[in-house]
C-alpha cells in the first residue's frame, strides 16, 4: 500500500496536441492485450471521432479525434482524485469519523490496487492530472482536492467542502473499484435523495452522471459494470463526498482494478489518457448551454 509510483507523462507530440484541444488518432490507439470483449457504443454528442472505433485483441477500443471543450471556458471545475498515497501511514486518522450528510463515516480509506500492486491513489491522481491539463488548456479554472500523491487525505467531508466553498460549476471524483476478479466495467455514482445537502442538486447530478457515462464509454470502449448499478449509473445515499455537495457532482469508478482486463487498461498510459478525454467530453457536454 505504501509503494510510490512515478506518474507517466504524455509524450511531447501528444501534449502539444492536447494543448490545442485536438488529439490525433495516434495518441489514442490502445495496444493489444488480453481482456473481456467490449463493444464501444456510438459516440456521445461531445465526442467527435475522426475514425470509426476499431477492434484490437478481441475488444473494441473507443473513438479518437477532436475534443470540443469550448463550453468549459471560464467555468470552475473541481476534480477530486480519490484517496492519497500517504493514507496508509495514518490508519487512525483514516478511521476517524467525519460528517457524511446523514450521519458519520470514516474519514477515508487507503483505496484498492491491481493484483500487480498499482495503487488506486496513484491511478486516480494520474487520470485527474491529465483531465486537469485538458480543461485548463480549454480555459477552465480547475481546482484539485489534492496536489500530489504523497500526502494524507483530505477526508471525504473536506473534499465536498472544496467544491462548495469554491462555488464550483461542477465537480467530479475519480476512483477505481476493488470488486471480485470476475467483475468488470465502470459505473458512475450519483447522489440519492436522502435528506442530505445534496438534495438541492439531485436532478443536475443525474444529468451529469448520464453525460459522463455516455462520453466515458464512447471514448474508452469500457462497458458499464456487470456487477453493480444499472447501465453504468449507481445511485447512492451513503457517500459523504456526494451527500455533502451542494454543487452538481458525481463519482466515477473507472473500472475494477482486480479484473485483469480492466487493470490492463488502468495501468496503461494511453488508456488513462482516453479516460481523461472521456471525462472532459462529458463535462463539456454538461456545461453546454441548453438550446
Amino acid at each position: 500500500m505504501g509503494v510510490r509510483h512515478r506518474l507517466t507523462r504524455l509524450s511531447g507530440s501528444c501534449l502539444a496536441f492536447a494543448v490545442l484541444l485536438t488529439l490525433p488518432v495516434g495518441c489514442g490507439v490502445a495496444s493489444a492485450r488480453a481482456g473481456a470483449t467490449w463493444s464501444a457504443p456510438p459516440s456521445a454528442r461531445s465526442a467527435t471521432p475522426s475514425a470509426a472505433a476499431s477492434t484490437l485483441a478481441g475488444r473494441t477500443v473507443g473513438v479518437s479525434g477532436q475534443l470540443s471543450l469550448g463550453p468549459v471556458a471560464g467555468k470552475v471545475i473541481v476534480i477530486d482524485p480519490g484517496h492519497n498515497g500517504g493514507n496508509v501511514k495514518q490508519p487512525r486518522l483514516m478511521a476517524s469519523p467525519v460528517p457524511m450528510g446523514t450521519g458519520d463515516k470514516a474519514c477515508d480509506t487507503t483505496g484498492t490496487e491491481t493484483n500487480g500492486g498499482y495503487q488506486e491513489a496513484a491511478f486516480t491522481f494520474d487520470v485527474s492530472t491529465r483531465l486537469a491539463a485538458l480543461l485548463r488548456a480549454a480555459g477552465a479554472k480547475v481546482i484539485m482536492t489534492r496536489d500530489d500523491d504523497n500526502g494524507v487525505g483530505p477526508c471525504v467531508d473536506q473534499r465536498a467542502a472544496i467544491g462548495n466553498d469554491n462555488h464550483a460549476d461542477v465537480a467530479i471524483s475519480i476512483h477505481g473499484d476493488g470488486a471480485p476478479t470476475r467483475d468488470h466495467g465502470f459505473h458512475v455514482l450519483e447522489p440519492a435523495r436522502v435528506g442530505a445537502p445534496s438534495n438541492a442538486i439531485i436532478t443536475q447530478s443525474h444529468r451529469l452522471a448520464t453525460l459522463i457515462r455516455d462520453n466515458y464509454r464512447a471514448r474508452t470502449g469500457i462497458p458499464p459494470a456487470n456487477y453493480i448499478g444499472k447501465d453504468g449509473i449507481n445511485t447512492r445515499g451513503d457517500m459523504g463526498g456526494l451527500n455533502l455537495s451542494v454543487v452538481p457532482k458525481v463519482m466515477v469508478e473507472c473500472g475494477n482494478m482486480r479484473n485483469a482486463g480492466d487493470a490492463a487498461m488502468m495501468t496503461n498510459a494511453t488508456d488513462r489518457q482516453r479516460m481523461a478525454e472521456g471525462f472532459a467530453a462529458g463535462l463539456a457536454a454538461y456545461l453546454t448551454p441548453a438550446g
